[in-house]
């Protein structure tokens, strides 16, 4: 097996792109049954106050200095750029907020083997949908959506169940060298940073697999 661990945050929306470009290259390996993803947790903003959210065009135009109007088309540039890899992305709209929440539950799908379903169904939600990835009972839905008992997911949601392992991903990804996400890091050998074109990842798995080939032989 050749493990793939991925850093991303779920209101990233670089992160869904990159995930699915990700997945193209992934559909299209030789060896794809023998490759192992794992999804880590990164906070693009933890310290957002929990509870509150805003507008991600408001967001934006304040980190970049810019004017509303130019964030606003910003955004539907990423429109555009999502929907040529099969993406539906609705900005206009979209509220930002702290993401702990759903990445504690991105552990707990990972302890209960659905990890990759409750990743794509956050994105989806966020992106798509323009469900809220912020509030317990909105979080508790889409846990119960992917399969997981809806008691398990508002019991973690009500303790602090998984905070160590969101901070210990964080932390990992800073000592990896990562300052932003996606991150991937293939083997432990290969690092691709970004949303990088699907013939990328491709080219990484490959030389992955080669090299693990070698030190198996």
């Amino acid at each position: 097996m050749v493990r793939v661990d991925i850093w991303s945050d779920i209101v990233c929306p670089w992160c869904y792109l990159g995930r699915r470009r990700f997945e193209k290259a992934l559909a299209g390996f030789e060896h794809r049954d023998q490759i192992e993803v794992v999804h880590h947790s990164f906070q693009l903003d933890p310290s957002h106050p929990a509870g509150q959210t805003e507008l991600t065009v408001d967001m934006l135009s304040r980190k970049y200095g810019m004017s509303v109007d130019e964030a606003a088309a910003m955004e539907a540039r990423m429109e555009e750029t999502a929907a040529g890899e099969g993406l539906e992305y609705h900005m206009a709209g979209l509220r930002i907020g702290n993401t702990a929440d759903a990445h504690r539950l991105v552990h707990l799908a990972k302890d209960r083997g659905l990890q990759d379903a409750m990743v794509e169904a956050l994105f989806k939600a966020h992106f798509t949908e323009q469900r809220s990835v912020f509030t317990h009972e909105s979080l508790v839905a889409i846990a119960v959506e992917v399969g997981l008992p809806a008691d398990e997911a508002r019991a973690v949601l009500a303790s602090d169940t998984y905070a160590a392992d969101v901070s210990d991903d964080a932390a990992t990804a800073s000592r990896l060298g990562a300052s932003g996400v996606p991150f991937f890091v293939i083997d432990m050998r290969y690092g691709v940073s970004g949303a990088q074109p699907t013939e990328l990842f491709t080219q990484a798995l490959t030389e992955a697999w080669q090299s693990a080939d070698l030190t198996r032989n």
